[in-house]
């Protein structure tokens, strides 16, 4: 289990609670933002008592689900006092595979799809719950590996935050856009850890110490 597959209350998911968070996704793959507590009891065979009682209430239900949906991009485990500069690319490069397999997949366009409907209309507050579970908790995560990686001096950067931004557009480039809008882009498993390599490459020139940073 990692560290981010738990519910609104902060407890540790169970299987069948993945289950029904699996099928809210798999709901606004089929029909957008369209999501009712009884839809998603139905689909996951439970009672909408149960939600309630597990998720509080549809805006908490959709909080665990971009939570859900937002673990599976997550930073390898490293000693930080052994880190070296082959140890921090591989980090990086898992990290920017994990993140760019997300949300190049169906449930994450369609997840961020409503999310930014719901941000332009009112509707709800989708649009903040994406924000602050998926873009700013994948910031909170990624951010100790940059900075263990100038402790050890391998990286060289004043603000983590802005060096996060950096590696997050050189990983992200136009790709999500893309998507979002309806471009039919090939991203299989080559092409993103082509991509992630790539960015990771990118990085280490801008921010790697020279015994970090990709020969030229």
């Amino acid at each position: 289990m990692n560290d981010i597959a738990t519910h609104s209350q902060g407890e540790a998911l169970s299987e069948r609670q993945q289950a029904v968070l699996d099928a809210v996704l798999a709901l606004m793959v089929e029909q957008g933002d369209q999501l009712t507590m009884t839809a998603v009891a139905r689909r996951a065979s439970c009672s909408k008592e149960t939600l309630y009682k597990w998720f509080g209430d549809r805006d908490g239900l959709l909080t665990a689900t971009v939570q859900w949906q937002a673990s599976k991009v997550r930073a390898d485990n490293y000693d930080r006092q052994a880190l070296d500069a082959a140890t921090l690319r591989k980090s990086l490069r898992d990290f920017a595979e994990n993140w760019l397999s997300v949300i190049t997949s169906q449930t994450s366009i369609a997840l961020n799809r409503a999310a930014i409907g719901h941000a332009a209309s009112g509707k709800s507050n989708l649009g903040g719950i994406v924000l602050a579970n998926g873009r700013f908790a994948i910031g909170e995560r990624l951010k100790p590996v940059l900075e263990a990686g100038r402790a050890a001096g391998l990286l060289d950067f004043d603000d983590a935050e802005t060096a996060f931004r950096t590696f997050f557009g050189l990983v992200g480039r136009d790709v999500q856009i893309r998507l979002l809008l309806g471009d039919a882009l090939v991203s299989g498993k080559a092409e993103i850890q082509r991509d992630a390599a790539r960015a990771t490459d990118q990085f280490l020139t801008l921010h790697g110490r020279p015994k970090t940073a990709p020969k030229a």
